[in-house]
Order: C-alpha cells, then sequence, then structure tokens
C-alpha cells in the first residue's frame, strides 16, 4: 500500500533496512531529543526498538527528494494480538471493555515526525495513509497511548483536568490505567480551568485526535522510561460526524 503526495511516499515497511529506518528516527526523537529510553534500546547503533516490533505493520513517510524516512506510525490489527500476547498499551490500560466489545481494533502508537518536517504537509500525508489503512481493514475502534513531556503532574493539571472533564470517553470505551500506577487526571475543577493555558500544553497529536471526535481513557500513566505523561486515546468511527471523517479521510 502506498501513497504518492508531491514531497512524500507513504507505505508500509516491507524490509528489515526500512524498519531500521524506523527505529533510526525514533531514536532520534525519543531517546536523543526527549530523553527516552528502554531494555532494547540500541544506542550504538542509534535504535529505538521493542519485543513488540516484529508484529506491528510500520507505516513510513519518505521524502521522495531525499529517501530519507521523516515519519513514522506503528500499527497493530487487533486479530493479531494473540501471536503477542498482549497490546502495546496493556502493560499501561486495563482494554478489557475494548477487547471484549467484539469490534474491529487497531493500536495505533510511536508516533513521531523528524523536526525538520513538522508543521508541514507530513502529518497530512501519514494521515492518509493511516485512512486508507483503517479503511482497507474496516476497523472500528482505534487506541493508543499519548504523551505529555516530563512527569511531573502538577506541571500537567491544566491540561490532564481539561481532557477529563471535556473528553473522558463514553461507558463502553472508557479504558483505565492500571490500579498499580493510576494517576488521578481529575486535578483542577472545571471552573478554575484555564483552557487557554491546557490547550497550549497539548500535544498536536492529542489536538488532533480531539477534533476527529476522540476520547481519553480514565487515568494517566507515568512513564519514567520515556520521561513522559501518558494518556489513552480512542477514536471510534462509527461517532465520527460527515465533518470529522473528511478531515479523517483528507477529502
Amino acid at each position: 500500500m502506498s501513497d504518492a503526495g508531491p514531497s512524500f511516499t507513504v507505505k508500509l515497511a516491507e524490509t528489515e533496512a526500512e524498519l531500521r529506518a524506523a527505529q533510526r528516527l525514533r531514536y532520534d526523537v525519543f531517546v536523543r531529543e526527549l530523553g527516552g529510553g528502554g531494555e532494547m534500546v540500541d544506542h550504538d547503533a542509534g535504535l529505538e526498538q521493542d519485543r513488540f516490533d516484529p508484529h506491528f505493520d510500520h507505516m513510513l513517510a519518505i521524502d521522495d527528494l531525499t529517501g530519507e524516512t521523516i515519519g513514522v506510525y506503528r500499527l497493530l490489527p487487533g486479530e493479531r494480538v494473540e501471536e503477542m500476547g498482549q497490546f502495546y498499551s496493556e502493560d499501561e490500560y486495563d482494554l478489557s471493555i475494548l477487547k471484549q466489545s467484539g469490534r474491529k481494533l487497531l493500536e495505533l502508537g510511536r508516533s513521531c515526525l523528524h523536526a525538520n518536517y513538522r508543521g508541514g504537509t507530513a502529518m497530512y500525508h501519514l494521515w492518509n495513509g493511516l485512512a486508507a489503512y483503517v479503511a482497507e481493514r474496516e476497523i472500528e475502534v482505534l487506541f493508543g497511548v499519548a504523551s505529555f513531556h516530563g512527569t511531573n503532574l502538577h506541571d500537567l493539571a491544566q491540561p490532564l483536568s481539561m481532557l477529563h472533564h471535556n473528553n473522558l470517553a463514553p461507558p463502553d470505551l472508557r479504558v483505565k490505567a492500571q490500579p498499580d500506577r493510576y494517576q488521578n487526571m481529575n486535578l483542577v475543577a472545571p471552573e478554575d480551568l484555564d483552557r487557554r493555558t491546557a490547550m497550549v500544553q497539548v500535544p498536536s497529536l492529542i489536538k488532533a485526535y480531539l477534533r476527529l471526535g476522540g476520547f481519553v481513557g480514565e487515568g494517566a500513566f507515568i512513564d519514567h522510561a520515556f520521561n513522559t505523561t501518558d494518556v489513552c486515546l480512542i477514536l471510534d468511527t462509527a461517532r465520527m460526524n460527515e465533518r470529522q471523517r473528511r478531515i479523517y479521510s483528507g477529502a
């Protein structure tokens, strides 16, 4: 599957070299830029990798002029989870309500862009590729963890509280942070929220899902290895209105 734009090609990794290109970009962003880590990170080769990589599809955005991989998305269709034993997100969130829903699921993760391509059209092309992937496989619910940089909840009280009060998933989609690591997101009362300040702190990827009608699960998760505070995003394609569908499909 490929989607060629004026400057980019979006495709699934098919070779070991393409997977390594994705892992190198992830290392640049998650390790060098954001200070993350992990048991299988290869600092000598500059690769951010983990035990889940062999089971996922890896969507790449490639600059047609340079041949460089400048954007990645990691995708796991629900029917493939049995070979792994779990979704990646299950280390952080109890996904029972989604797994028992009988709906077709897709887990998203490790989304990042090269610093030189942020704010341009690269993410637009990745989203078009993702929309085609979802349509081809008739996916109904997309989910995955997204991160705020840093682990100080006091610093993130405004945006986390705003998400909790305004974007909490309905009961049939409401996954919850694992009990032993659960962090309350309801830190600021609704009347004390400064929406403008809160939105400035919300990462662009999370904003994009909210514009499409996405929700967040209950509770946050502090990931010290990656120096992040994570929330679980859930997008139900059946709940998207026509405007949101047009945005999502790039129409």
